[in-house]
């Protein structure tokens, strides 16, 4: 008996297509199936992070917790794997078989399902040997397989006859030859930036440097060697973008740009500090590893779009910046000039009273250095409130020029959907290629959607008017000024013939939008077709 033969009442079987439509089939375009595959995989680092922490002695007096997670980790992972084997039977993969969930059992993704949640179950019941116990639990890293191996057939088919360097620039530049691929690398760099800043930060308390001095080295050698790897791909592909094409020339070019120089920084200190250590103390260099946080404006549209900012009003900052420094040394001047005779050691020079000077004009006031005369306190009011105002116009710049530039991208966001409804139809490709745009500038998609349905209806408006031939061009042609009258007037005449040209009537009177002489030529019109009948 086929597995689909249900009465079509049965409530498993509305229970079961309900929640394959909700996991995978959502037909909304919410592709809900692609952000809960996101979540387990998340989940699926985070549980392999704390079975590397049950590992490090430092992190025994946290072994109930970790234990907690672990539990919940399993429960989430037999829960899924539970529901894809009721829901087999409503994937078409599986619904011509004439066992739906046995065929869906012995795929791979199934058998790697298993193998997650198979030490757990078998713990519950059998003792296992811990070592034993860790390496069958390591076997989650898996589960990403998922996510990966649709992402990596789909490079494969986009890059099919490219390059091998073609194929490198694709996987460490953004292109349309990278695909989802290029995406989950950027997240595994972004993941790595994040967690070499936390373990440099985590580095100077001094009671979890001690516990974890070995594992804070192993975890920025892993790191350094992530970096290189991004870094010499990147030198290697670049030859790819068409402003640095020339094999050589071109790389120079390259690695002289701001953000190849960060990538530099951000592996450089770990290489000095080997191999000259034995001359010189570079300990200090190890600062330099927070430059990493500096990589993730690569990843940020944000960023990008604040750097462009800044240079194109860079001028006007410039301006604005040297009346604030001229301020402030005018002010330290006289703070020095009337305040020296009663505080010596505080306004002990003008470059001490620099300080002073530019606290109280950026309205901070630590309090530590204040005036005591008369025209110092006179002074330090006037410049107080002139110091709102000053301080102000560079964040208000960059505020109305940052909406400037949201405005500038979501008008750009509008021309390339209006060019690629030129033809009325927005296919998928066209649609992934936008989201693709809108997502590189930082715009929701729900906000797409509503750019998307906006230029649709402008759209359909353009093509209703493009009927309508231009007065200039019937002015020249008279001839098909006169065809197109006769047209017109056969367009109308059918429409007051329409059967329900009452119901059309009626619809005009309660919007009340067209003008007497409209309606003259409709009565008209509605006479001569009651006459006709």
């Amino acid at each position: 008996m086929d597995a689909h033969a249900n009465p079509v009442g049965h409530a498993p079987l509305r229970i079961r297509e309900r929640l394959y439509r909700w996991l995978y089939d959502a037909g909304d375009g919410s592709a809900r199936g692609e952000k809960i595959e996101m979540w387990l995989s998340l989940l699926i680092i985070a549980n392999f992070a704390a079975m590397i922490l049950t590992t490090i002695p430092a992190f025994d007096p946290y072994e109930r917790q970790l234990h907690y997670f672990e539990m919940l980790s399993m429960v989430i992972f037999t829960t899924e794997y539970a529901a894809r084997l009721f829901i087999a039977p409503a994937d078409p993969a599986f619904s011509a078989s004439r066992f739906p969930r046995l065929a869906y059992a012995r795929t791979f993704f199934a058998l790697v399902d298993l193998l997650v949640i198979l030490p757990f179950l078998l713990s519950a019941f059998v003792a296992l040997d811990l070592r034993l116990l860790r390496i069958l639990r390591m076997l989650r890293i898996l589960k990403l397989m998922r996510v990966l191996l649709p992402a990596f057939h789909e490079f494969a088919q986009l890059n099919k006859g490219r390059t091998f360097r073609q194929k490198v620039h694709a996987f460490a530049f953004p292109s349309a030859y990278g695909g989802k691929l290029h995406g989950y690398y950027e997240l595994f760099i972004v993941g790595w930036v994040l967690l070499s800043v936390l373990a440099v930060i985590l580095e100077s308390v001094d009671s979890i440097f001690y516990n974890l001095a070995v594992e804070f080295v192993a975890l920025d050698a892993i790191a350094v060697l992530v970096f290189s790897i991004e870094y010499m791909m990147r030198f290697y592909s670049c030859v790819e973008e068409p402003k640095f094409q020339k094999w050589l020339s071109g790389r120079v070019n390259y690695a002289r740009g701001p953000a190849p120089l960060i990538d530099l920084l951000a592996i450089l200190p770990f290489f000095l500090e080997i191999f000259l250590h034995h001359l010189i103390d570079l300990r200090f260099l190890r600062s330099f590893r927070l430059m990493r946080l500096f990589k993730l404006a690569r990843y940020s549209g944000s960023t990008s779009t604040l750097f462009s900012i800044v240079r194109r009003e860079l001028p006007v900052i410039a301006a604005s910046a040297f009346c604030m420094m001229l301020l402030v040394i005018l002010a330290a001047s006289f703070g020095y000039l009337f305040e020296h005779d009663a505080q010596p050691d505080k306004f002990e020079n003008i470059p001490t009273a620099i300080y002073w000077a530019v606290i109280t004009l950026a309205s901070v006031g630590y309090g530590d250095i204040s005036p005591i005369t008369p025209m110092g306190r006179l002074m330090t009011t006037v410049m107080a409130l002139m110091g709102i105002g000053l301080f102000a116009i560079p964040a208000s710049i960059l505020s109305s020029a940052f909406m400037h530039e949201m405005q500038s991208q979501r008008q750009a966001v509008e021309n390339q959907l209006s060019g690629m409804l030129a033809d009325g139809v927005l296919s998928d490709e066209e649609h992934a290629e936008v989201q693709r745009f809108a997502r590189s500038l930082n715009i929701p998609l729900d906000q797409l959607e509503v750019l998307i349905d906006k230029a649709k209806r402008e759209n359909d408006e353009r093509q209703a008017n493009d009927m309508f031939l231009p007065v200039e061009f019937l002015v020249a042609h008279t001839e098909i000024a006169v065809a197109q009258f006769h047209m017109l007037f056969e367009q109308l005449r059918r429409l007051a013939e329409l059967p329900n040209a009452a119901d059309m009537q009626a619809r005009m009177e309660s919007a009340n939008t067209a003008r007497k002489s409209e309606w003259d030529t409709w009565r008209l019109l509605r006479d001569a077709s009651e006459k006709k009948d």
